[in-house]
């Protein structure tokens, strides 16, 4: 996005595995109109203008580690909203052919967005989840002091199956059964 009647860098870098010799590169805007076309003998030099827009000015380098073949498009008005492409072909990989694509706005002022509502709402749906988190915290604290205050009231309950062998101490041996005493 660029506002009207300022300047707007459109960025635009290549790799290359081999290194380049003859590279040449074009801008292009809205896939048909060259705004900027240079050449690039090898990494040493920096590239030879061979046409371009009166508005636009080379601003990246090649010499350093980048390749950097960004350009400073100037003055932009609304008719210079679009597509820019930037177009690389490299003779030394078999005249491979790379693009880059920027969509550019241009707009008459920069408006700053009032997020006003939506920190409110992100608020409250916040705040409504820790409260949310903290319920359940509490439901879970209460749960577990019930619980082992239960535990510590249970009375020990000792059940047995078969018969009772309490009479003669010996555990599992069968005692006779007794009759009813009469009364």
């Amino acid at each position: 996005m660029a506002l009207n009647n300022s300047n707007v860098l459109l960025p635009c870098t290549f790799t290359t595995c081999i290194g380049f010799q003859d590279l040449v590169f074009i801008w292009y805007f809205n896939s048909t109109e060259m705004i900027y076309h240079g050449k690039i003998k090898n990494k040493a030099s920096e590239p030879l203008l061979v046409g371009r827009n009166p508005r636009v000015e080379f601003v990246g380098s090649t010499t350093k580690k980048d390749n950097n073949i960004s350009i400073l498009l100037k003055n932009v008005d609304f008719s210079d909203a679009g597509k820019y492409t930037c177009h690389v072909k490299n003779p030394k990989e078999k005249d491979a052919q790379h693009n880059a694509t920027i969509f550019l706005t241009v707009v008459q002022k920069m408006v700053e967005a009032d997020n006003t509502v939506t920190l409110i709402i992100v608020g409250v749906v916040g705040g409504l989840i820790g409260l949310l988190i903290l319920f359940m915290l509490i439901k879970r604290v209460v749960l577990f002091i019930i619980k082992k205050t239960q535990d510590g009231k249970k009375e020990c309950l000792v059940s047995s199956s078969g018969n009772d062998n309490t009479e003669n101490g010996l555990a599992g041996s069968k005692a006779e059964q007794k009759a009813p005493p009469k009364a």
